[in-house]
């Protein structure tokens, strides 16, 4: 099984610029459906090393044409917001934004857009490192090579420490089911509840591993949710611990402010509600294998 991305995913890449053709030919050389890309005015034109690829103008041509139901966008920032609602409003049902530097302002009238004209459609990110079903679909800039199939479901704000823990637990022969990397900025998709309610409800994931970091309440209340709602065993991280109030670090929603945010909290609250949580990021993995042993 999968979440969100598996073999039934027929993807196109909005902004097949730089980035975008690089990271295009990485997800088909995993072996992802990559049916499209589109970019605007340059409609029937090639890209160097894809020239398989069909390039469209609008996405709502490889919705027709493709059957295409799955979006990651490149988008430089300016334009980005606009490319995820076109996305939506041509039937893609999954939107995968890996831009960063989206202005708040345009995310806001994004979230507000999503909510109230298409409630059915996920988007993940901005800001994101996408998502991946290792063995099966992978969307976004995630090192492929990393992941291993198997039960473990991550859900993370850090692309960075995705990484690592995906990496740890393959060395320990914790496959992965999904890893979803839901990015660092304060107004963003798909959240941990999300992930974790789509993990939950998942026969392919037996176990979960969250990373969380500073700033926000995203982590209490998410804690919440799994002591009410999750079953699973779930193992989690949270970055951050020495930052000093006050300083952003990495992403733009982690930063402490208003006495609110801080690592300590985050902790207490995953401890009180049954979680495993690894007091370093070297033992991320080691964590989640002690408390499935």
């Amino acid at each position: 099984m999968s979440v969100l991305v598996g073999y039934d995913t027929k993807l196109i890449v909005q902004g097949v610029g730089t980035a975008g053709a690089f990271h295009a030919k990485q997800m088909i050389e995993y072996g992802t459906q990559v049916v499209a890309g589109v970019k605007p005015g340059k409609g029937g034109s090639k890209v160097a090393g894809l020239e398989h690829l069909p390039i469209y103008d609008t996405v709502a041509e490889t919705v027709t044409r493709h059957g295409a139901n799955t979006s990651v966008i490149y988008v430089p920032p300016p334009g980005a917001a606009d490319a995820i609602l076109e996305a939506a409003a041509a039937g893609i049902s999954v939107i995968i934004a890996i831009t960063e530097g989206i202005p708040a302002r345009d995310m806001i009238k994004v979230k507000y857009v999503l909510d109230h004209e298409y409630p059915g459609v996920v988007l993940i990110g901005p800001n994101c490192p996408g998502v991946i079903t290792p063995g099966q679909c992978k969307v976004g800039i995630m090192p492929g090579y990393i992941h291993k199939p198997g039960g473990v479901g991550v859900v993370s704000r850090s692309g960075t420490l995705t990484y690592e823990v995906v990496h740890q637990l393959t060395t320990l022969g914790l496959g992965q089911s999904t890893a979803i990397g839901i990015g660092g900025d304060p107004v963003k998709g798909a959240d941990f509840i999300d992930a974790l309610a789509w993990f939950a409800e998942d026969p392919g994931t037996s176990s979960i591993f969250l990373i969380g970091e500073i700033g926000g309440d995203s982590e209490e209340r998410a804690a919440q949710f799994i002591k009410d709602f999750v079953k699973k065993p779930v193992g989690a991280f949270i970055g951050g611990q020495t930052a000093p109030p006050g300083k952003r670090m990495g992403h733009a929603g982690a930063i402490i402010s208003g006495g609110k945010g801080a690592a300590a909290d985050k902790i207490a609250a995953l401890k009180d509600a049954g979680i495993a949580v690894a007091p370093t990021p070297a033992e991320m993995g080691s964590t989640l294998a002690k408390l499935l042993a």
